[in-house]
């Protein structure tokens, strides 16, 4: 059974997961906004937990004019549709905005899955 979350509890579990990521990691993230959004959208499944939307680090070339932040999009109901408990929750919210975080720097979806963050 899905559990429930208000809007604002579930946004503290973003922060907290974004707490998370070690500093090291953290300081060379530059210009990327974290958002928090109900639902994915329509060109996505509907069971879509989060998404990097912006160039990744690797495949990154200074253009003029390019300064619009990356995006990394996660998403509340499918997240909270998938989890059974407020703990599960936590997890799959931490792995959920890592795996976003590592697109940013270039980590493709096998890497991620064999790290655990699939």
């Amino acid at each position: 059974m899905p559990i429930d979350l208000d809007p604002d509890a579930f946004d503290a579990l973003v922060d907290r997961a974004l707490d998370t990521i070690p500093d090291e990691i953290a300081s060379l993230v530059h210009n990327v906004v974290v958002l928090v959004e109900d639902e994915p959208p329509e060109t996505e499944p509907a069971d879509t937990l989060g998404l990097y939307d912006g160039i990744a680090l690797t495949e990154r070339t200074w253009m003029p004019g390019a300064d619009l932040p990356d995006r990394i999009f996660i998403f509340r109901n499918p997240l909270l549709d998938f989890c059974d408990s407020e703990e599960q929750l936590a997890d799959e919210v931490r792995i959920t905005v890592v795996h976003e975080v590592a697109h940013h720097f270039g980590m493709g979806h096998d890497k991620l899955e064999a790290l655990g963050y699939g």
